[in-house]
């Protein structure tokens, strides 16, 4: 058997391999990329937010082809019901039984696109299946395979015709992370690639091997559960999450779930790395992924135009480092 640094530094090499391979067809958006690593190293979710047309959809697309899974779309709106994502029984006259018809929940990589414009009904159908990976379809209960991980995104800055999560429903997303535009050099190697056909995401996919099987990942996400984590990085973990709760604009602080979150994505995070070990640079880097969709504001820290992001960075400047 192998040595776990042996083990570690291959993960982080296939990594490393695959976000090279998502550069050449995505520009930019390396923070996103970075994020969907740490998500499927971690077994976690993620909630993307940003404006239309930033790559999203493509990033999640290029992304699972290169980790060799099976890849499912939902494409949100408001008269969308729980069983068109998870499924529903039919009867079949010829062989007189129900039947089930398996809906997109069925699949690795799910991506849910605009997820706010789904009723709480319809957004409730994505809970069972990101906290326990089964789904309950008329009584019956039925175990997701491996890796399942859920991929949303959502328009921040739409207000009509939308659902805002409810809290219960954000804090099962491990991560959240936002896409913005690029600057004008990246604008301008967009029209480079677009101009000379490097766009186009089908050529592109059927060109590129995938650097990844499921087994590999779910073997991976076994490996990188025996990184080392001190206690002065465990200590340095939960004074920050205390510390959320405690904080003068906070109304709702971290969670339990955000603290096993936290220390999942270092974890994950060391070994992109290539370290079989956490520092406390990981604890911070997650913290700012982790921490701001958990983090429910009072109202005097809103009208002062304070956000979740600035006080995720007192948070983080206020707790002494290890």
């Amino acid at each position: 058997m192998a040595e776990p640094d042996t083990v570690i530094n291959d993960i982080s090499g296939k990594f490393t391999t695959l976000r090279e391979k998502c550069s050449e067809f995505i520009v930019g958006n390396e923070p996103l990329i970075e994020a969907l690593c740490i998500g499927v190293l971690s077994e976690g979710h993620i909630l993307i937010e940003g404006v239309p047309g930033t790559a999203k959809t493509s990033a999640i697309k290029v992304m699972a082809h290169l980790l060799g899974c099976d890849t499912k779309r939902v494409q949100c709106s408001v008269d969308m019901q729980p069983s068109d994502i998870i499924g529903v029984s039919i009867w079949n006259p010829e062989t007189k039984i129900f039947e089930l018809r398996k809906g997109p929940l069925f699949t690795n990589i799910l991506l849910v696109d605009e997820i706010n414009r789904l009723p709480p009904k319809s957004q409730s159908a994505f809970i069972e299946s990101m906290s326990e990976k089964q789904v309950t379809i008329e009584r019956n209960t039925i175990r997701l395979q491996r890796p399942f991980m859920a991929i949303a995104t959502q328009n921040p800055f739409e207000h009509e015709g939308i659902y805002p999560l409810i809290e219960a429903q954000k804090d099962r997303f491990m991560i959240s992370v936002r896409s913005g535009y690029l600057d004008k050099d990246g604008e301008i190697e967009i029209i480079k690639r677009e101009d000379s056909g490097g766009l186009d995401i089908d050529i592109f996919l059927a060109s590129t091997d995938p650097i990844f099987t499921p087994e590999d990942i779910v073997r991976a996400q076994t490996d990188i559960k025996s990184i080392f984590v001190s206690d002065a990085v465990r200590n340095y973990i939960s004074e920050l999450v205390i510390s959320s709760r405690g904080h003068s604009d906070v109304n709702l602080g971290i969670s339990s779930r955000g603290t096993i979150a936290l220390l999942r994505g270092s974890k994950a995070l060391a070994a992109l790395n290539g370290r079989d070990y956490v520092i406390p640079d990981d604890v911070k880097y997650l913290a700012e992924l982790v921490f701001p969709h958990r983090l429910i504001l009072n109202y005097e820290a809103e009208i002062s135009g304070s956000n979740p992001q600035s006080v995720t960075r007192q948070i983080l400047d206020t707790v002494e480092v290890p």
